[in-house]
């Protein structure tokens, strides 16, 4: 096994795991403090070489716009796919869509694929081999090069901007 590059190669899961472990126990106790703080240490120093390298930098005003971005487009996919499942006309056009993808990092592609299933209407149903395409279902696809344009730029370009242009 190969050891990890730093005492805490995943901080920010480390701190996740931490507050996630105090909530799940709904008590700050000194005992839950210790099993949070060893589970936040263990369970990441033992993982790490599952999860794709994370960027050392981030942008994170960027980020943050990114994020409300995401936020606002998951509210309005739900009520769009609200209105296209429940309304008199359900014409649904559903569709896969192989996304050409320009990200180059796993961990940006791991984003980009996840941002693409929170949002309500479209799955990332699988990557190729090469790392150069998404399979992307979506539920109601009139035009697939409109919805490779919208998902590139709304979402891989502030992406790129976030994460690779952060990474040596």
């Amino acid at each position: 096994m190969k050891m990890p590059d730093r005492v805490f190669p995943h901080p920010w899961l480390s701190v996740s795991l931490l507050i996630g472990w105090l909530l799940l126990m709904n008590s700050v106790s000194f005992g839950n403090l210790i099993m949070a703080a060893l589970l936040a240490c263990l369970i990441p120093w033992l993982t790490h070489v599952f999860w794709p390298r994370s960027p050392h930098r981030l942008r994170f005003g960027q980020l943050l716009v990114f994020v409300c971005r995401v936020l606002s487009d998951i509210l309005l996919a739900n009520l769009q796919v609200a209105r296209l499942i429940l309304g008199p006309r359900r014409q649904l056009r559903p569709a896969f869509v192989h996304y050409p993808l320009q990200l180059q990092q796993d961990f940006s592609i791991s984003v980009l694929a996840s941002t693409i299933s929170l949002t309500p209407g479209t799955v990332s149903a699988d990557i190729s081999p090469d790392r150069s395409t998404l399979l992307i279902h979506g539920l109601d696809v009139g035009d697939e090069q409109a919805l490779i344009d919208h998902i590139r730029q709304r979402y891989e370009e502030p992406i790129r901007e976030i994460f690779e242009c952060s990474t040596p």
